[in-house]
């Protein structure tokens, strides 16, 4: 198969690439039509407009008074080169997420791949939460009024952003973001990571079962590592393969709790599992939720898939410490 027709994106001769999204984008519901119906509003913010970053911040209306929202600073997926904040489907996950869980979600604009390659999306979600720390430290806008709890952040991503979301919390603790005395101002109490994407050189039984998957077949994954990495770097780089720890040991296990979610039908399962037990292995608390059957990205199109994912995030957030299991 050709990769690039798989993913609908065509090379450019400066290295750039034009891409053809399938998938339309979705305003924030300020200039939306009115809808009565409404449970979230939304709107768009600069996030470091030199980069050209910006975020989507949802917040759920009518929460119950002297409620305290946590903060989720989100990442979409699409392989660390497709997809936008406002891509439909990543908006419309992001809506039912402030809805349902009653969180105030931070979604992230970041810069992509390969005009931005790792670790420029990792330096974006830094930004955002450097900016989240700012909010804490000035006040905030009238986004962030007394209805939101700072001592309660969480960083979330799907795909390529349970990816970042694992790089920036490891790159946070060595910037003294996490464990580092700044959680008098915004505390980074877990990390969400669904269906973390993360690879290797070699190959593992899912990846080679699954290779043909319609969602993620193994060349474009290939394809997509290729235009995300470093130049010259393969796929057993730290950003790709996290069991290849790269001088990382001392600060893995100083990670808040982290929730793992994957499904049985995905080429990345196998890899998935192999980074939650080096997770537990190294001291970190984790909950794993792992569902046999199931495809990249499922919970995107499938809703039952979508509200038992939310029914166990909601767990991981509200429960006692993350001790007791999702699944």
């Amino acid at each position: 198969m050709d990769p690039y027709k798989f993913l609908n994106i065509s090379p450019n001769p400066d290295g750039s690439l034009t891409r053809h999204p399938r998938i339309p984008t979705s305003p924030p519901s300020s200039t939306d039509q009115p809808n009565n119906n409404s449970t979230v509003i939304s709107a768009d913010f600069p996030l470091n407009p030199s980069k050209n970053t910006w975020f989507r911040l949802y917040k759920p209306i009518n929460t119950p008074t002297n409620t305290k929202l946590p903060i989720i600073i989100y990442f979409h997926g699409g392989g660390f080169v497709l997809f936008s904040a406002a891509s439909q489907p990543f908006h419309e996950s992001c809506n039912e997420l402030a809805s349902q869980l009653q969180a105030l979600i931070l979604s992230v604009e970041y810069r992509l791949a390969p005009e931005h390659r790792l670790p420029c999306a990792y330096e974006d979600a830094i930004d955002a939460i450097l900016w989240v720390r700012e909010q804490a430290l000035n006040g905030g806008n009238n986004w962030f009024d007394n209805s939101v709890d700072f001592s309660r952040c969480f960083l979330m991503g799907s795909s390529s952003g349970g990816n970042i979301v694992y790089n920036a919390g490891l790159i946070s603790l060595k910037m003294g973001l996490i464990g580092g005395g700044d959680e008098e101002h915004v505390k980074i109490d877990g990390l969400i990571m669904n269906q973390p994407f993360f690879g290797g050189v070699e190959r593992t039984d899912s990846e080679l079962r699954y290779a043909d998957d319609r969602i993620l077949p193994l060349p474009a994954g290939d394809l997509l590592w290729e235009l995300a990495l470093p130049i010259g770097s393969d796929r057993d780089h730290e950003f790709c393969n996290p069991l290849r720890s790269g001088g990382r040991g001392g600060i893995i296990e100083r990670l808040p709790r982290c929730f793992v979610n994957g499904y049985g039908w995905d080429p990345l399962i196998d890899k998935q599992r192999e980074f939650a037990k080096m997770l537990k292995r190294s001291g970190v608390c984790v909950v794993e939720r792992f569902v046999d059957d199931g495809f990249h990205a499922c919970e995107l199109f499938d809703p039952a898939k979508a509200k038992a994912l939310v029914v166990a995030i909601k767990e991981f957030i509200y429960g006692s410490g993350g001790a007791k299991s999702a699944l």
